[in-house]
């Protein structure tokens, strides 16, 4: 995939647009709760995550689900859409993990999320069931982006203003999962689709 430079602000997107109403996932996904970081805190460590490693070896970028595992944070297991078009990921995910992940998102100004947010709209499947979508608007955040990052910004600290569709899913049970990632804004849409495999507890 051709490396996707955005000047004036970085953009993730993922999916199709057209999805029925978001309905809580069902308990049943998980033994454990875990509790949800603040609007501030998921997006400037997801974007963290998304800048801190180059295209060949980006998460956000990978096609088949070999470098999902790449850079991820000990709290929380990041899922990603793309640049663009429809992937499919085969990825291995610890136990105890909460998943977390935007439908759609951005990082820019505030005045950019607000016009971004007006056409957005998405949805992440788990197993089949619609999992109920956090619609943050926009926020002050601040990042990390690595030399040779993806998402077009100079290494270093970044501040912009955060918003987007997420999703926070609770420890899954061990075993084969199925998540659907949707997303559009405009004329732009992309998805991804994750195959699962969540380890055993030690």
């Amino acid at each position: 995939m051709p490396r996707l430079l955005i000047a004036a602000f970085a953009l993730l997107l993922a999916g199709c647009a057209t999805a029925p109403e978001p309905t809580p996932v069902s308990s049943e996904a998980s033994t454990r709760t875990s509790e949800q970081l603040s609007d501030q805190e998921l997006q400037s460590k997801w974007w963290t995550w998304a800048a801190s490693s180059p295209e060949n070896r980006n998460p956000v970028v990978d096609d088949t689900g070999q470098w999902c595992g790449e850079n991820q944070p000990q709290d929380v297991w990041f899922f990603a859409g793309t640049f663009g078009g429809a992937v499919n990921r085969r990825c291995a995910v610890p136990a105890g993990r909460p998943l977390a992940g935007p439908a759609l998102n951005l990082a820019s100004t505030d005045a950019n999320c607000a016009a971004f947010m007006e056409a957005a709209k998405g949805s992440v499947t788990l197993d089949g069931q619609l999992v109920e979508l956090r619609r943050i608007a926009p926020v002050a955040i601040t990042y990390q982006a690595a030399k040779d990052n993806v998402v077009g910004q100079r290494e270093g600290r970044v501040a912009a203003q955060g918003c987007g569709l997420w999703a926070w899913i609770p420890p899954l049970k061990p075993g084969e999962h199925e998540l659907v990632v949707k997303g559009a804004s405009g004329d732009f849409s992309t998805s991804a689709r994750y195959l699962l495999t969540v380890s055993s507890a030690d």
